[in-house]
């Protein structure tokens, strides 16, 4: 099982992640207000801004503010991960 850090030491199993999409368009829109109403978000943004949409094999929806290039760089192994938070507040 290998873990990938999705900002601010939260953690999901790479190889149950299906697709990492940006929150921008009414489909990916309407998938995190349908997740919210089965009670299947989970937002791990700490408030911030969501840059990336996160959906699980389980039909769990995880909501990131970290960005989706950031996310697949660590799933690729070529990001640590560490110092995300100082990336979102030079961003914000």
């Amino acid at each position: 099982m290998r873990l990938v850090n999705i900002g601010f030491g939260n953690m999901i199993t790479a190889e149950r992640l299906i697709a990492i999409v940006g929150p921008e368009s009414a489909p990916v829109k309407r998938i995190i207000q349908d997740a919210k109403e089965r009670d299947m978000l989970i937002d791990a943004t700490y408030g911030r801004r969501t840059r990336a949409v996160l959906v699980m094999d389980s039909d769990h929806v995880v909501l990131s503010a970290v960005n989706p290039d950031t996310v697949a760089n660590r799933l690729c192994g070529k990001d640590t991960g560490d110092g995300d938070e100082e990336e979102l507040e030079e961003n914000e």
